[in-house]
């Protein structure tokens, strides 16, 4: 049913709160309680004098009778609907539902959203749990001081005497033992407290990397002018404390640079504005590669995409080198990601554009287009293999319409929920009964 149908179920839902009857209503406007029936069915149409009356006796802005519940709020109920797999017809009428339940709708839709909160909780924890090389380090330092205090203190407890230099071996030992222990508990506690905050904690390159570009909304305005000096930018960065994290840094600046050059943000925002979003269309334009114009495109300023945009690259072996999420697409921060991902098939298809419509099970709705090509990288030189890297971007398609059917992919195995799945490396940890 249309939206703009609605009219009546939301004049019927205004008139129940508002604890008026239907044949006083209908007195305070004029018209019989038979008509007014028909209007609250949907069985007639009401616009002009009528509607701005009734809105009147209600009490509400007749915007709120003819538009009904916002966009948003439809939105998630379909997105709802979609992840409890009910059919199309009544996915359909989730805008009558909200027109005639508005406040039970924003109850559905409000769970649903914490839902889809706590299955990202559940992910970032796993990920975590499962992958960070910096808990698993501290882990170790604990199980280790712990078994050397036990070593020292049995000793200690056997029967019999110890000369006095030993016994004061022992106990000077076990004082430092203890002392490591109680300081890396300290630690470990610190680093889990501060990883429960909304920027998490760094402490590898890669993750120094993504709060540098998560910082400038991984748009750098200085570098949309040549000339501009890339040491300075690294150097006095809060973000990136090793020089590993400065090093990486630099390199992936330094492209952006290059790529600024090739497609100025004026004339690429022109091309945009003219083509739309067409990656073929704008590499033809500014005569380069695939590669180049998928990171460009990630780096326009939020003003330039009408819709949300995601960038994954990833070198021959599958590891992650940059990492650019996206609302409703999760990318792992650790461990192995989905290999259902057109970027790793891109990788088996060298400089071959694939394109996709992808949905990912488990994040509600969404449906993204996936643009990704691998390509090599580095000097070419005569009787040496290539080394390629894969770029991969995922753009949100507006209202979920792809032009074909979205395939189904997951953002790791730990946290899919999709059991029938050739690719599953290892159970997840949704699945039913695991």
């Amino acid at each position: 049913m249309a939206r703009e149908s609605l009219t009546g179920s939301r004049i019927r839902e205004r008139r129940s709160m508002a604890g008026l009857k239907q044949a006083d209503l209908a007195r305070q406007i004029g018209i019989s309680a038979s008509y007014l029936n028909l209007i609250e069915h949907n069985r007639r149409r009401i616009g002009g004098k009528l509607l701005v009356n009734i809105a009147q006796a209600l009490g509400v802005e007749p915007s709120m009778l003819t538009e009904g519940a916002e966009a948003t709020l439809i939105a998630t109920l379909r997105e709802a609907a979609a992840d409890a797999e009910i059919t199309a017809d009544e996915t359909d009428r989730a805008d009558e539902f909200a027109g005639r339940f508005p406040a039970w709708a924003e109850v559905l839709a409000g769970a649903h959203r914490r839902i889809a909160s706590l299955e990202r909780t559940v992910e970032i924890l796993s990920d975590r749990l499962t992958h960070d090389p910096h808990l698993a380090a501290s882990v170790h330092e604990l199980l280790s001081t712990a078994a050397a205090i036990r070593s020292t203190a049995s000793i200690l407890a056997e029967p019999g005497e110890l000369e006095r230099e030993w016994r004061d071996r022992f106990h000077r030992n076990l004082n430092e033992d203890s002392l490591r222990l109680a300081e890396s508990c300290k630690a470990l506690v610190d680093y889990l407290d501060e990883s429960g905050v909304a920027e998490e904690r760094r402490g590898v390159p890669q993750e120094e990397l993504e709060a540098f570009v998560a910082a400038s909304a991984y748009h750098f305005p200085a570098l949309e002018k040549s000339g501009t000096e890339i040491e300075p930018m690294v150097q006095d960065s809060a973000e990136l404390t090793t020089g590993a994290a400065r090093q990486i840094a630099a390199e992936m600046l330094s492209r952006y640079a290059a790529d600024a050059r090739r497609m100025p943000l004026e004339r690429m925002t022109e091309a945009v504005n003219r083509v739309g979003f067409s990656p073929i269309a704008l590499s033809e334009i500014f005569g380069t590669d695939l590669a180049s114009v998928l990171r460009r495109l990630a780096a326009l300023p939020a003003d330039v995409l009408p819709d949300p945009v995601g960038l994954v690259i990833c070198d021959a072996a599958g590891s992650l080198l940059f990492r650019k999420p996206v609302d409703g697409f999760a990318v792992p921060r650790f461990g192995a990601t989905c290999p259902l991902w057109p970027l790793f098939s891109a990788l088996s298809r060298p400089s071959t554009p694939i394109r996709r419509a992808l949905t990912q099970e488990g994040r509600g709705a969404a449906v993204f287009d996936a643009y990704a090509i691998a390509q090599p990288t580095g000097p070419r030189e005569f009787n040496r293999d290539p080394l390629f890297q894969a770029t991969m971007l995922v753009r949100r398609i507006p209202g979920g319409r792809a032009e074909t059917p979205p395939e189904p992919v997951g953002s790791t195995c730990r946290v899919c929920p999709r059991s029938a799945c050739p690719a599953r490396r290892e159970p997840s940890i949704l699945s039913e009964g695991f």
